[in-house]
């Protein structure tokens, strides 16, 4: 079998699907643009070839690569990065290459979140109103529907990159001077909470695993108001979101892949309302915590899916995971030291992030664990703590 890894290397966690993969008898080739004296070790001794291309967004480049892998091991069975940013150009060779997987007449209900609406909707799951905007007029009369504020996002975009709340007509008319390109959808800002519902299908579309999150914030509120994140796994799911992401899963037929779905939970009525899907596993480090929550290792049961299609491990979500980010610029109340003092049987892992995810998830991240939600709030708000700013009055 011959399993073809884009940028092997990134984020840097992921080395570890190579690494699962290498343990089966399989040829595991690495494509991507870094060097290969600058790979991580445990890589380079994972990988049976890599192939340094000049530029990753070259699809020439890239066809050459594909091409040169057939004529050297035979047919490429299948071929991924796991990672949202490269989903078109996977479809795209998938599509060359006649590879098993999402393809090119597939993949635009993946990627544009106005044709994830329809998705939803097909599987009677309720969405937040939305419409692609091209002008001011046209996202005027869309206001007057649904009223401020509104979330002006791009139609086809990775994370909240370029995602903005606009609050009134002054943030509407700065939105339009600064003249974007690509197609935007505007969509009513719901009052809830975030939640999602993250697993992995086998080849026949079944979920051999699943669990699902709560976050404190969007990403769009943790960027555009620098504030901190933390996130964490539930180990009860409540009926309705378990339904709606089953459901979703259902709808867009995943095959041997990983998801991660977005709802919101309404304040108002506490319904769920679905955000958004990836077709792809949740960012940072929130494999890691699928395995600190289950004890179990996600890595190698991917690669046993891509092998064998067998999942072999049992999982009863023995403790709540979390995610607790902190920031360089903010001044917390609890050293690092105090923080590993004090609860050092619960961290599971800790380190500094790297500076393309730092803005989302900190500078420095902690995964935590408990088998009860109060003591997981308790390091939550030790970690992230902050010194109270003091003043004097000069008289």
């Amino acid at each position: 079998m011959n399993i073809v890894f884009l940028s092997p290397h990134f984020p840097e966690n992921f080395v570890a699907f190579s690494v699962a993969l290498s343990t089966h008898s399989v040829n595991v080739l690495g494509l991507g643009n870094e060097p290969y004296d600058l790979l991580p070790q445990k890589l380079k001794d994972a990988l049976t070839e890599y192939y340094q291309v000049n530029d990753m967004e070259n699809y020439d480049e890239l066809l050459r690569a594909l091409g040169y892998f057939t004529h050297r091991y035979g047919k490429i069975d299948r071929i991924d990065s796991l990672n949202e940013y490269w989903l078109d150009t996977e479809a795209g060779l998938r599509t060359d290459f006649n590879i098993p997987g999402i393809q090119l007449d597939t993949i635009r209900s993946m990627n544009r979140k106005s044709e994830m609406k329809h998705m939803f909707q097909k599987a009677g799951i309720p969405v937040a109103k939305g419409k692609i905007i091209a002008d001011i007029e046209t996202a005027r009369q869309f206001i007057q529907q649904v009223g401020y504020p509104v979330v002006a996002k791009p139609d086809k975009g990775v994370g909240a990159i370029n995602t903005f709340k606009l609050k009134n007509d002054t943030d509407l008319e700065q939105f339009f001077q600064k003249g974007y390109e690509e197609d935007y959808i505007f969509e009513e800002f719901i009052w809830g909470d975030i939640y999602s519902f993250d697993g992995l299908t086998d080849r026949e579309g079944n979920i051999v695993f699943y669990t699902a999150h709560h976050y404190s914030a969007g990403i769009m509120e943790t960027v555009n108001q620098d504030s901190d994140v933390y996130y964490y796994s539930l180990r009860e799911i409540p009926a309705d979101l378990k339904k709606a992401g089953m459901d979703t899963v259902r709808a867009f037929n995943l095959k041997e892949r990983f998801f991660h779905i977005e709802f919101f939970r309404t304040h108002k009525d506490n319904q769920i309302v679905a955000l958004e899907v990836n077709m792809r596993p949740p960012g940072g480090h929130t494999t890691d915590m699928f395995n600190y929550a289950n004890d179990i290792d996600i890595y190698s049961e991917w690669a046993n899916i891509m092998i064998t299609n067998k999942f072999q491990s049992t999982y009863e979500r023995k403790y709540h995971c979390a995610y607790v980010g902190r920031k360089d610029n903010k001044s917390y109340l609890n050293s690092h030291e105090a923080v590993i003092e004090k609860y050092e049987k619960h961290i599971s892992f800790h380190n500094a992030i790297s500076g393309i995810f730092s803005a989302a998830l900190g500078n420095y991240g902690y995964l935590v664990r408990a088998s009860r939600l109060e003591k997981l709030h308790e390091m939550i708000n030790f970690i992230q703590a902050k010194k109270v700013k003091t003043s004097s009055l000069l008289s």
